[in-house]
């Protein structure tokens, strides 16, 4: 292209306030949040058929404690967003994949209807979810016949297209798609013989554990991985082991069982090809975009939030975080961010604390409380959770239980980081006593 070509492009590119990448509860949360704070055009990019993203899959209840007080299905919580959507008069567009997007928030997409298209954006939202760990990351010896599914698509073969994947079945990770799948494969008439977890606990949320498998008597068998998948042309059979503290089987623990369904449920993993390709920073950790207090990325007008950014145990959780990266990107395209205190404060996460989100924190933009949520790394009992200005302990607050499985949270007030002279670390750590 040339120059006077690429001017003549540039002149007749539509320009937007804010663009969400995303239907899902993160985006359709930030949308309606961007809007009640003043954004003026707002454009949803969706790749699925419909809004709602992965909850349109999940049919179990538990959705909407936090958020609106009662319980409801996924597709209800859903719902209850869409409709705010609609009735503000928000722009979304279906069916569309995004494949690029500038450090200049130039977005390019591509739809049947539009066909390629380019949108310039005054803010950017990425809200793209995660995505499952694929069974090729596992190393599991044995052949790749039929019969072995994600947990999250076996939810969307059960839940949406009527379709049983099987009868007879071994669940590999305790994730919570995986526990919800045990119980509603079980509901469906199957056999579910066990679920094997790798690690020394459960990645899911203890009431799963509970309401998953405790209620339906099936096993859960932890520090236990699949060693063996027998069958060519569909599994037949899949044999279990238990490892050691190097994850390793240990010789003789071998367990067979007769199936002809693995479903694995082995982690999820933010969904930031976009964001890599933007040359965003992301975290070793949770492999989501490093943000500060306002969610936003190391690029100027780009936000992040949900699962894009790291992976949340509760949906109502998502939806909290969407609505504070809907209302900062609103300020942002109305130029009434509050202007920078000094250097970004770095969120240091110490002593058993994995990451923390923020990363940064900046006394000038923060609110009067500012939420940092993070997880830890191992199974802590009567532990405490700690926060540092410094060298000062300002929080030291003991939990009964703390696993990697559950999201944990402190709240920052801004007049304690505002009374401490040359802040210049905030830490986050567990500690015994």
């Amino acid at each position: 292209m040339n120059g006077s070509a690429a001017v003549r492009q540039e002149e007749h590119m539509e320009t937007i306030d804010i663009v969400i990448i995303g239907g899902g509860p993160a985006g359709l949360a930030a949308a309606v949040a961007a809007k009640k704070n003043g954004a003026g055009s707002i454009l949803i990019l969706e790749r699925d058929s419909e809004l709602g993203g992965i909850l349109n899959q999940c049919i179990h209840n538990g959705f909407g404690l936090h958020t609106f007080h009662e319980e409801l299905t996924g597709p209800e919580y859903a719902d209850r967003f869409i409709r705010q959507v609609l009735d503000l008069g928000i722009p979304y567009k279906l069916d569309t994949m995004v494949l690029d997007i500038t450090k200049d928030r130039v977005v390019t997409a591509m739809n049947r209807t539009d066909g390629l298209f380019q949108v310039r954006a005054g803010a950017v939202i990425l809200a793209m979810g995660c995505r499952e760990r694929p069974r090729g990351a596992l190393n599991i010896p044995g052949f790749r016949p039929a019969g072995i599914y994600s947990a999250g698509t076996a939810q969307r073969l059960v839940n949406i297209e009527g379709y049983m994947p099987g009868r007879e079945v071994v669940i590999l990770g305790s994730g919570d798609i995986g526990l919800i799948m045990a119980r509603r494969m079980t509901l469906e008439g199957a056999d579910v013989k066990v679920v094997a977890e790798i690690m020394p606990y459960s990645g899911g949320l203890k009431r799963n554990i509970v309401q998953c498998l405790d209620d339906f008597g099936i096993p859960l068998k932890l520090s236990h991985t699949v060693v063996n998948i027998e069958g060519r042309e569909r599994v037949s059979a899949v044999t279990i082991a238990a490892v050691d503290e190097h994850m390793k089987p240990i010789p003789g623990t071998e367990e067979r069982y007769r199936c002809d369904t693995l479903l694995l449920s082995t982690g999820l993993i933010p969904e930031n090809e976009l964001s890599r390709g933007m040359g965003i920073h992301l975290s070793s950790v949770t492999k989501g975009p490093e943000v500060n207090d306002m969610l936003e990325t190391n690029i100027p007008g780009v936000f992040a939030c949900g699962n894009v950014l790291h992976v949340h145990d509760l949906v109502d959780f998502v939806s909290e975080e969407a609505e504070r990266a809907g209302a900062c990107a609103a300020a942002y395209v109305k130029g009434s961010v509050p202007p920078a205190e000094g250097p970004d404060i770095p969120l240091i996460a110490e002593g058993g604390v994995r990451y923390t989100v923020p990363c940064t924190v900046n006394t000038g933009r923060m609110d009067d409380l500012l939420t940092v949520r993070f997880r830890v790394g191992a199974v802590y009992k009567k532990a405490f959770v700690s926060v540092y200005l410094n060298d000062e302990r300002i929080l030291h607050r003991q939990k009964k239980i703390m696993a990697p499985g559950e999201m944990e949270q402190v709240i920052l007030q801004k007049k304690q980081l505002l009374a401490v002279p040359d802040l210049k670390t905030i830490t986050v750590k567990i500690e015994s006593e």
